[in-house]
């Protein structure tokens, strides 16, 4: 009798075409994580608008009346808010992506196909909640604009924008397939990705701005892949606000290797994937 044997993954020359191949597979996937996010909700995508906006005010109170940090010249809630924007994405595409392979383990043990496609896949919710966020970001630079203080307004910058969402993306994703790997290996290691992103909010520069940071301290900060893309987000959005570019190019250098790390120690384990789940 013939056997049908499932292999978890092909010789390497056809990983990436394979990844191709089954992009409708990718369409799917994303498209029924959107749903169930907001399947059966109270408020449905209404969500994506209420948690930036709690967080914001937290931060804002934070850091402005408590810390009293000051804003640089920026209506403090469009600060923030453009530093919760790439932030909110990263954290949300982290927490999906980590449990992306257990919750599809019966669709990994039946069917071949690049398992690199679930965690990617589980991204474009958070890419969906980042536009809907922005939203909110759009009515408060409405806000300013008409305020007798600020005039504030959008400047050339945020035409440069949609070039810094791919940068967004590649820095959750490296992280992402990590912690996927170690959630499979290890189950309690989901418990320990929300103390990473609680952890990391406050330590990277959302609810401030990075050039409080000393200079002696700043290419060191910079090793949090984050400082760079908020700050490349808060130069598009706010305009007057700098980039570091030695601390930028630490930062795009560290997010290149942490993909890179995470494509190597997930295509190491794929082929182990179904046997663990």
């Amino acid at each position: 009798m013939a056997r049908i044997i499932i292999e978890a993954g092909r010789k390497s020359r056809h990983y990436w075409k394979d990844i191709w191949r089954y992009r409708e597979l990718f369409y799917f996937l994303a498209w029924r994580d959107i749903l169930v996010r907001y399947r059966q909700t109270l408020i449905g995508f209404a969500w994506a608008l209420l948690r930036p906006m709690l967080t914001m005010f937290v931060l804002c109170f934070i850091f402005g009346r408590v810390a009293q940090v000051s804003s640089d010249g920026v209506p403090r809630p469009i600060l923030v808010f453009s530093g919760l924007l790439p932030w909110m994405f990263f954290a949300n595409s982290l927490s999906d992506s980590s449990n992306s392979l257990v919750t599809n383990s019966n669709l990994i043990s039946k069917i071949y196909f690049p398992r690199l496609i679930i965690p990617a896949s589980s991204l474009i919710v958070g890419l969906v909640d980042f536009f809907i966020s922005f939203l909110i970001l759009s009515f408060l630079v409405e806000w300013y604009h008409y305020d007798p203080v600020w005039h504030f307004h959008f400047t050339w910058h945020i035409f440069l924008l949609p070039l810094l969402i791919p940068l967004a993306f590649l820095s959750a994703l490296g992280p992402g397939l990590i912690s996927t790997v170690l959630n499979v290996k290890y189950r309690d290691f989901r418990f320990i990705i929300p103390f990473v992103v609680q952890f990391g909010l406050y330590l990277s520069p959302v609810g401030f701005s990075s050039s409080h940071v000393p200079e002696k301290w700043r290419l060191l900060y910079s090793l949090n892949p984050m400082v760079g893309v908020i700050d490349s987000f808060r130069w598009a959005i706010c305009g007057n606000q700098p980039i570091y570019w030695p601390g930028f190019g630490i930062s795009l250098a560290f997010i290149v290797f942490l993909l890179f790390l995470g494509i190597h120690v997930f295509r190491r384990m794929e082929r182990q994937f179904a046997d663990i789940i």
